[in-house]
């Protein structure tokens, strides 16, 4: 999960295109569970997404244990267990990393690398987010992602919106 804070007067947090995309990819492949390997040519055309950045997401997803590979004709991806036992934030850890908002809640954090760190009072205000984040992404498993239609149209790709000026959004 990309965090960050823009130059300008709005606070910006977002999903990375690889952790949005490696879970569509995910969500393919478990809609496809038990019905033999699926291609990533097939994903990348379902999902509107382009097949170099799958196949770099699908070699990171199969070094980590959650697919497989198969070779060949009728050869593809499976999962390597079950939609149900793999969490939303199985797939964002190994594709993009520790979900930390600051730095300094990261595990990889040295203590002492910030000046503020004994007088941040913003600190535990982070600490909350990233526990919920954590627990809500830990509570979804694919299985609920397939399941829920909802949650499955929201992965797909938006239609094109109109982008408004700052002139307009001004207006607006």
């Amino acid at each position: 999960m990309t965090v960050g804070i823009s130059r300008s007067a709005s606070f910006s947090m977002r999903v990375s295109s690889k952790a949005h995309y490696g879970l569509r990819m995910m969500t393919e492949f478990a809609k496809a569970y038990g019905r033999g390997p699926l291609s990533l040519a097939e994903v990348a055309r379902v999902e509107q997404l382009p097949l170099s950045y799958l196949e770099q997401l699908a070699a990171q997803l199969r070094r980590g244990g959650l697919i497989e590979s198969t070779r060949g004709v009728h050869g593809g991806y499976v999962l390597a267990k079950p939609p149900l036992e793999i969490t939303v934030l199985d797939i964002v850890t190994l594709v993009e990393g520790e979900v930390a908002p600051v730095d300094c809640l990261a595990h990889g954090y040295e203590p002492g690398s910030c000046v503020r760190e004994g007088d941040c009072a913003s600190r535990s205000l982070w600490g909350r987010l990233k526990q919920s984040i954590d627990s809500v992404l830990s509570g979804t498993t694919l299985a609920e992602l397939v399941a829920d239609n909802t949650l499955v149209h929201a992965l797909a790709p938006l239609e094109r919106l109109p982008v408004l000026t700052k002139e307009a959004a001004a207006r607006a």
